[in-house]
C-alpha cells in the first residue's frame, strides 16, 4: 500500500509540475512580450516573438530529457569504448580488435544473425496470415485480441511462462513442462530443450515470435482494410482465385507496411536481451550481443571499455535499419 501511495503521489506531482510549467511559461511570455498598453506595431512584434518562442518552451523539457538519456549516452559509450577496464586509460581501438578475435563475440554475432533471419520473417508472416484470416470470420476481433494479448506481457514474464513449457525433470519424475508432457504422451523421451545447441536458439526465438506476431497482425490488418475494394472486385471479375488475389493484389499494395513491420521487429531483435537472460543467461551457445554487453559491463567481466565497445557495435547495426524504417514510414504517410 505504501508503494502504491508513493506511486500515486509521484504521478500527481508530475501532472501538477506539467500544469505549472505550461501556465508559468505562458505567464513569463506575457510579461516579457506584453500585448497590452503598447502600440499596435509593438503588439504585433511581441505576438510574433512569443509565437516563435512558445513551441521551443514546450519542446524544451522533452529535448532536454532526450539529450540526457539518448544523446549523451551515445557519446559516453563511444568514449568508454576507447578506454580501458575502468574507463580512464586510453586504449584506442584495442577493445574493437579484441572483439573480433573473441570466440564469444563471434558466437553472439552469429546468434544475432540467426535471430535476424528467423524472427522478423516468421513474425511478419504469421501476423499477415492471421490478419488476412481473421478479417474473414465473424469472431475475428476476439481472435485478434487473444493473439495480441502477449504484447501486454513483459519479455521476462513471457520467458517465465515459456520456461514452464520447456521445463525438464529428471528421468522417472513427472514432467510438468507442456512440451515434455506431450512428447512423453506420444511415447517419446523428455529432453532438456533449452540445453540442446542450435535448437535451443530456435526455442528462444519462438518466445519473441509469439509476442511480436500480435504487433504485426494489428499493423497489417489495418493496412489490409485500407485497400480499395474496387481492386479486389476487379481481380475477381478477371477470374483470379483467392491465392492470386492475396499474393498479386493485396501484398503489393501493403508492401510498405510489411517492410515497416519487418524492420521494426528487426531493430527489436538486434537488441534482444531479456529473453536470453531469463531463459539461459547465454549458456549452451545461446549468447547474444546485448547479453554479452551486460555481462562485460555490469557482471563478471566488469570491463567498461569492452562492454561499451559491444554497445557501439549494436548501435552501428541498428542505425541503418532504423533510418530506412523511418524513411519508409514517412513515405507511407505521404502516400508514396
Amino acid at each position: 500500500m505504501e508503494q502504491l501511495l508513493l506511486s500515486l503521489l509521484v504521478m500527481l506531482l508530475g501532472v501538477l509540475s506539467c500544469v505549472f510549467y505550461f501556465f508559468g511559461t505562458n505567464w513569463l511570455l506575457i510579461i516579457i512580450f506584453p500585448v497590452k498598453h503598447v502600440s499596435n506595431e509593438k503588439m504585433a512584434q511581441n505576438i510574433r516573438r512569443a509565437a516563435a518562442i512558445r513551441p521551443w518552451l514546450f519542446l524544451g523539457p522533452a529535448l532536454f530529457f532526450l539529450g540526457l538519456y539518448l544523446v549523451y549516452p551515445v557519446f559516453d559509450s563511444v568514449y568508454l569504448s576507447l578506454h580501458g577496464r575502468n574507463g580512464e586509460e586510453f586504449v584506442g581501438l584495442a577493445n574493437y580488435q579484441w572483439l573480433f578475435q573473441d570466440n564469444e563475440f563471434i558466437e553472439s554475432l552469429t546468434n544475432n544473425i540467426l535471430w535476424l533471419l528467423i524472427v522478423p520473417a516468421l513474425s511478419t508472416f504469421f501476423g499477415l496470415l492471421i490478419a488476412a484470416l481473421t478479417d474473414r470470420i465473424g469472431w475475428g476481433n476476439i481472435a485478434k485480441s487473444l493473439i495480441f494479448m502477449p504484447m501486454a506481457i513483459s519479455f521476462i514474464g513471457a520467458s517465465i511462462i515459456w520456461k514452464f513449457v520447456y521445463d525438464y525433470r529428471a528421468e522417472g519424475s513427472e514432467q510438468i513442462g507442456l512440451l515434455n508432457a506431450v512428447v512423453e504422451y506420444f511415447g517419446g523421451t523428455p529432453q532438456a530443450w533449452i540445453t540442446i545447441p542450435f535448437w535451443n536458439d530456435i526455442f528462444l526465438m519462438v518466445i519473441l515470435i509469439w509476442i511480436q506476431t500480435g504487433f504485426a497482425m494489428v499493423i497489417l490488418s489495418a493496412a489490409l482494410r485500407g485497400i480499395p475494394e474496387e481492386t479486389v472486385e476487379a481481380a475477381v471479375l478477371d477470374g483470379a482465385n483467392g491465392v492470386q488475389i492475396f499474393f498479386k493484389i493485396l501484398i503489393p499494395q501493403i508492401w510498405t507496411s510489411i517492410a515497416v513491420v519487418w524492420t521494426t521487429i528487426t531493430i527489436l531483435v538486434l537488441k534482444v536481451f531479456d529473453i536470453v537472460l531469463a531463459m539461459t543467461n547465454g549458456q549452451w551457445d545461446t549468447q547474444v550481443l546485448a547479453n554479452m554487453m551486460f555481462d562485460w559491463m555490469f557482471r563478471g567481466g566488469g570491463d567498461f571499455g569492452r562492454g561499451a565497445a559491444i554497445a557501439v557495435i549494436i548501435m552501428i547495426a541498428v542505425i541503418p535499419v532504423m533510418v530506412w524504417n523511418v524513411r519508409q514510414a514517412n513515405a507511407q504517410m505521404e502516400g508514396r
